[in-house]
C-alpha cells in the first residue's frame, strides 16, 4: 500500500506549532516558535527562563553512563552584544527525573549562577583575545553551583562555583572556543557516582523548517523549502554525564531501566525594580525574594506548541507532570489533525487517539517488560521525555527513531540527531493507527555537525559570522570583512580614487558563469586606464578573502572577469588600498533527471538523477504540479555520489512533476520538472 504523502506546506504548517483556528489565520505574520522556543504568552516575554529542548540518551561513546541536555535562551543571533547571552541570576535551572512513574520528581539537578563584572565602568564584554576562562581579559564572568535533590533527603552540592563557558562575541574576542568548551566541562563525584557536567553557550542542535506563514512558498513552487530556521542562532546548554545507576530506582538500572526526564525554570515569587532615578544613589537596588516558583517547563518536544491551546500554555509551563490529566483531552483530541483537515483535506485520524497516550503520556508498551519505555507498576498519565537505559546505542541511528526501526531514538528519548519533527508530524497523521505517511519538513540533519564525545552539542557560532547585505555604495557593506588586497597588491595608482562593481546576474545555476565589471576613476570621475584590480572572492563558509585574479582596466577604466562561483559568494575589487562595494552571488541546485525522459512511461514509475555540486544527505523531494496547486509526494537524501533514487506509482493521466532540493553547504535550493503521461 503506498505511504500518504502531504504537501510540503502541510509539513510546515505543523511544524511551525502554531495553534490556527481557521484558513484565515495563516496569512498574516507572526512569530515563529520551535521546540519550545517562545511557546507560550508569559515566557516569551523572559527568554533567560526560557527552556527550548531537552535530550537524554544512553551516551554513545561510554554506554554505561546516560547524558542529560536542557537548552535555555532561544534564538542567540550571535553578534547580540554587548551584552550577549548570560545566565539568570537568581533563578534555579533544573534537570528533573522520575524513576518509578508516579510522574513526580525523584532526583533533581539544579545550577545557580552568579555573575561578575571585572570592569564595571566599561561597556565592554571583554578587553582583548579571551583564551581561557580565567583570562583577564574576560570582562563579564559566571559561576554556578550544581546540586542535587534525591528524595526528601537534603540536597547535595555537587560543583561549587564551576566556571561557564561565555557567549561567543566573535574571533578576534575568542579565536578559539573549543578551549574554554573543554575548560568549562567539570567533574563532579557523589556517593551516587562520579560525573561530568558543562554550562556555557552551544549551537542550537534544533534544526526544522519554520517558514510556515508564507504559505505560497516561493509564488506556488516551493523555492523556500528546507530552510532550517535555526541555522546559525546559539543556545544556552546545560549537560550532566552520570552513571545509569545514578538514575535508576534503588540504583539497579538492569531491574529499573525507564526513567522520565523534563526541565523547568524557577523564579522567585516577587521581583521590585528600582524606582526611577534610584540607581545614582543605590545601584543595582532590583531585588527578588520569595520561594521559587516554576515559570517553564518542557520534556518532549512541540508538546506546548502544537497541542496545548493558547489558552492554556501558560497553565502547562507553570503546572507540574503529576497534574497533567488536566490536559488529557487536548491529546486524545488533537486539534492539528483537524486543522489539516479543513485546509488540506486529509482526513483526521479516528478519535481517542490512544496512540497519542503512549507517545506522550504513560511510555510505549511491547513484548517486554517494562516495554519499550512503559515503566512498571501504576502509572501516573504525564508528558516527560521517557528513556528505556537498557536499550544500547547503535552504530547506524535513524533519524526517525522509534518508527524508523530505531528503538534508541525519539520518542525513547532524544538524541540530539533525531528528527523529530518528522517524527511527530508523521505520528499525529496515524503513523501508528494504519496510516502510514512521509511527511517532513525537507530539514534532516542539522546546521553543524555534532561532537562524539561530552557535551555532544557543536560549538557556538561566532559573532564575526554575521551575513552579508546587498546594496550599492562606495565602500564595504555592514557586517562583511572588507576584501584585503592580496601579498602582490600594488600601490595606488595616481589618480584612482573609485572602484565600482557590479555582475551581469546575481542569481546563478551551478556551473554557469557570471561577469564582474567595474571601472576605476578618480576625484573628479574621470577614467584612470592601465591599472591592475585585483578581483578577491570569499564563499559562505570561508572567513577570508583569496584572490580569484587580476585584470587591468582599458583606456575608458573599466575592467571585467569570469568566475565560477560553486556556493554563495561574496566579490570585491581592490586597486591597491581603494576598494568596491561587495557583489555577492548566490547560487542554485542544478538538478539533473536522468530517469524517466518526458513522454509516455508505465508504473510505477522511477525518477533518479544527481545533483550537482554532488553533495551527500541533501533533501531531495517529488511533486507534482497540477491546476497551479504543488503536492509533494515523496522524499529522500541524496546518497554519497549526490545521487538520488525515488520509486511511485503515479496516477495515470498527464501531469507535470517536479524533483527539487533543499538549500544546502552554501547553494541555494533547485528544481526540475518532467511531463508525463502515465498509463
Amino acid at each position: 500500500m503506498a505511504r500518504t504523502r502531504l504537501t510540503r506546506g502541510l509539513a510546515a504548517l505543523a511544524a511551525a506549532a502554531t495553534t490556527v483556528a481557521g484558513a484565515a489565520a495563516l496569512v498574516g505574520p507572526g512569530t515563529a516558535g520551535a521546540s519550545s522556543h517562545r511557546e507560550a504568552p508569559l515566557i516569551a516575554s523572559d527568554p533567560q527562563a526560557d527552556n527550548t529542548d531537552v535530550y537524554a540518551f544512553v551516551s554513545p561513546d561510554k554506554p554505561n553512563t546516560v547524558t542529560l541536555i536542557a537548552d535555555w535562551i532561544p534564538l542567540q543571533e550571535p553578534a547580540g552584544g554587548p551584552n550577549f547571552y548570560p545566565w539568570a541570576t537568581n533563578t534555579a535551572y533544573n534537570i528533573k527525573i522520575d524513576n518509578n512513574g508516579d510522574a513526580l520528581a525523584d532526583i533533581t539537578y539544579r545550577w545557580t549562577f552568579t555573575t561578575e563584572y571585572l570592569a564595571p565602568s566599561s561597556f565592554l564584554f571583554n578587553n582583548g583575545p579571551v583564551t581561557s576562562l580565567t583570562d583577564p581579559n574576560l570582562l563579564h564572568r559566571q559561576t554556578y553551583d550544581l546540586e542535587v535533590f534525591r528524595g526528601s533527603a537534603a540536597p547535595l552540592l555537587l560543583v561549587d562555583n564551576g566556571r561557564a563557558a561565555p557567549s561567543h562575541p566573535g574571533n578576534a574576542s575568542v579565536p578559539d572556543y573549543a578551549p574554554l568548551r573543554d575548560e568549562a566541562i567539570t567533574a563532579f563525584s557523589e556517593p551516587a557516582g562520579s560525573g561530568v557536567t558543562y554550562a556555557g553557550q552551544a549551537d542550537d542542535p534544533f534544526f526544522l523548517d519554520l517558514r510556515v506563514f508564507d504559505l505560497i512558498y516561493g509564488n506556488g513552487n516551493f523555492s523556500e523549502v528546507g530552510q532550517d530556521t535555526l541555522n546559525g542562532f546559539n543556545t544556552n546548554t546545560l549537560a550532566i554525564q552520570v552513571p545509569k545507576s545514578a538514575l535508576a530506582t534503588n540504583g539497579n538500572a538492569a531491574r529499573n531501566p525507564v526513567i522520565g526526564v523534563w526541565s523547568t525554570t524557577e523564579r522567585r515569587t516577587t521581583r521590585v525594580l528600582a524606582a526611577t532615578d534610584s540607581f545614582a544613589t543605590a545601584p543595582g537596588t532590583t531585588t527578588e525574594s520569595g520561594n521559587f516558583v516554576q515559570v517553564s517547563r518542557l520534556g518532549s518536544p512541540l508538546i506546548n506548541e502544537v497541542v496545548i491551546p493558547v489558552g492554556k500554555k501558560d497553565r502547562f509551563n507553570n503546572s507540574t507532570p503529576a497534574n497533567d490529566g488536566q490536559f488529557l483531552d487536548f491529546v486524545t483530541k488533537p486539534e492539528l489533525p483537524k486543522v489539516i483537515q479543513a485546509i488540506y483535506g486529509v482526513p483526521a485520524p479516528a478519535e481517542p487517539r490512544n496512540d497519542l497516550v503512549q507517545v506522550f503520556l504513560t511510555g510505549i508498551p511491547n513484548a517486554t517488560d517494562p516495554g519499550l519505555n512503559m515503566d512498571k507498576g501504576t502509572l501516573a498519565p504525564s508528558e516527560v521525555l521517557r528513556l528505556n537505559m537498557s536499550v544500547a546505542p547503535t552504530a547506524n541511528p535513524n533519524r526517525l527513531g522509534v518508527i524508523g526501526g530505531d528503538n534508541q531514538g525519539f520518542p525513547n528519548g532524544r538524541r540530539l540527531t533525531d528528527d523529530v519533527v518528522d517524527i511527530e508530524l508523521q505520528v499525529l497523521e496515524g503513523e501508528l493507527v494504519g496510516t502510514p505517511n512521509d511527511i517532513g519538513d525537507a530539514v534532516n540533519i542539522n546546521d553543524k555537525a555534532f561532537g562524539s564525545t561530552f557535551p555532544y552539542v557543536a560549538l557556538p557560532h561566532s559573532g564575526s559570522t554575521n551575513k552579508a547585505v546587498t546594496g550599492t555604495g562606495t565602500g564595504p557593506k555592514p557586517g562583511v570583512p572588507a576584501p584585503t588586497p592580496s601579498s602582490s597588491a600594488t600601490p595606488v595608482p595616481a589618480g584612482a580614487s573609485a572602484v565600482s562593481l557590479s555582475a551581469n546576474v546575481t542569481q546563478i545555476t551551478f556551473g554557469n558563469t557570471p561577469t564582474l565589471s567595474g571601472t576605476v576613476t578618480s576625484a573628479s570621475g574621470a577614467a584612470v586606464a592601465g591599472t591592475v584590480v585585483e578581483i578577491l572572492k570569499k564563499a559562505s563558509d570561508e572567513t577570508t578573502y583569496s584572490l580569484a585574479g587580476t585584470v587591468t582596466t582599458d583606456s575608458a577604466g573599466r575592467f571585467s572577469l569570469v568566475v565560477r562561483p560553486e556556493r554563495q559568494t561574496s566579490y570585491g575589487a581592490n586597486v591597491g588600498a581603494v576598494r568596491s562595494p561587495v557583489v555577492n552571488i548566490r547560487v542554485s541546485t542544478r538538478v539533473n533527471i536522468a530517469t524517466p525522459q518526458p513522454g509516455a512511461v508505465r508504473n510505477p514509475v522511477t525518477f533518479s538523477g544527481t545533483l550537482a555540486p554532488a553533495y551527500a544527505n541533501v533533501a531531495v523531494g517529488l511533486g507534482t504540479l497540477v491546476n497551479g496547486r504543488f503536492t509533494v509526494l515523496q522524499q529522500t537524501v541524496t546518497n554519497a555520489s549526490g545521487g538520488y533514487s525515488l520509486t511511485r506509482t503515479l496516477p495515470v493521466g498527464t501531469a507535470t512533476y517536479v524533483i527539487f532540493t533543499s538549500a544546502h553547504q552554501g547553494t541555494d535550493k533547485g528544481s526540475k520538472s518532467v511531463s508525463l503521461t502515465v498509463s
